[in-house]
């Protein structure tokens, strides 16, 4: 296994001018990295720094503000569209707290959309602060940005399977299911844990549900990818870089072929930690099946899961999926959801 997360340049799959075999190298490397470890950064990658940093700064503002005033956007305010804010501890992973706060982002959709009249969990209106006003149009913007990247990563990892590059885009993807999140991780305080009943982990080992997930962060790092049973890699915190990483529909998708990698935070810099995870995901109706991929598959091994379950295993949809999922991670908002 490779000591460090590999750089790919992904210019040739945004770009309009690449050449067949620019984009096809960027996919081979790509699927290369999906069966390794999971993991991989990106390089010019299309987003602005202006954009990122403009982000930042607001996202900060916001979470300086203490909690009456950040509770005006609370999640629960926003109903069934799991939009708006949540405090620290709020949110768990495998039943124990995070050491995070974070802001609940997804697709903008009108009152009158059908899976909005329908309550769909996970679909409606965001629930933006009013301090920074600025913030909510900026996190649309980024929300845009992520979208048209995330859509040439998907014909990369579709070219690297060996399919047309818009067989996402036609299948299983073709509604994709979106989501943002702004984490914000204060600084762990070694007096504090675990006496305030919180996790010392900004989010303990997780995987992630769908189908790829883009990452931007701040120069404090923290993120750490597991890359044996017992060792687990410190990835670089590189503002400008972009860390991808895949989830657990790819996996199945591809019978365990890519790996969807567990991976944890913890804030040890001293400082406050800032992240950007942005989830493209599977349409909320699609039912992922296993690809007739040449060559035999890895062993089924749930041991080397985190929570000892099979992604092979699952049948439904993935709307069905990323509901189980999240209604642990919310259980007290989601009860009051039935």
């Amino acid at each position: 296994m490779n000591a460090s997360l590999p750089l790919i340049d992904v210019g040739p799959l945004l770009s309009a001018d690449s050449s067949e075999s620019a984009a096809n190298k960027c996919a081979h490397e790509i699927d290369s990295a999906c069966r390794q470890s999971g993991f991989f950064r990106i390089t010019n990658h299309g987003v602005s720094r202006e954009l990122r940093e403009r982000l930042d700064e607001l996202s900060r503002e916001f979470f300086a503000l203490n909690n009456a005033e950040k509770s005006k956007c609370a999640m629960p305010l926003a109903g069934s569209a799991w939009r708006g804010w949540f405090g620290v501890g709020d949110e768990l992973t495998s039943g124990v707290p995070d050491r995070k706060e974070g802001l609940y982002i997804g697709e903008q959709l009108p009152a009158s959309d059908p899976r909005v009249v329908a309550r769909t969990p996970l679909h409606g209106a965001n629930l933006y602060p009013q301090i920074p006003a600025e913030l909510g149009a900026c996190a649309d913007e980024w929300f845009a940005a992520m979208q048209h990247l995330g859509a040439a990563l998907m014909r990369g990892v579709a070219l690297g399977l060996q399919m047309p590059a818009d067989w996402f885009a036609k299948t299983i993807a073709s509604q994709p299911t979106c989501l943002f999140r702004i984490f914000h991780y204060p600084p762990v305080d070694i007096l504090r844990v675990p006496q305030d009943g919180i996790s010392e982990w900004g989010v303990a080992e997780h995987t992630d549900y769908g189908l790829l997930t883009i990452l931007a962060q701040d120069d404090c790092g923290g993120l750490q990818v597991r890359m044996t049973t017992n060792s687990w890699l410190d990835v670089p915190a590189e503002p400008d870089i972009f860390v991808v990483n895949i989830g657990d529909m790819l996996d199945r998708l591809t019978l365990g072929r890519y790996r969807s990698t567990a991976h944890r935070v913890k804030n040890s810099s001293g400082r406050e930690r800032m992240s950007y995870p942005f989830f493209i995901d599977p349409s909320w109706d699609a039912s992922v099946e296993p690809l007739p991929l040449d060559g035999t598959p890895p062993a089924d091994d749930v041991a080397r899961r985190w929570d000892n379950t099979s992604v092979q295993a699952w049948t439904g949809t993935y709307g069905e999926y990323l509901t189980a999922k999240v209604s642990k991670v919310f259980p007290a908002l989601f009860a009051t959801l039935k």
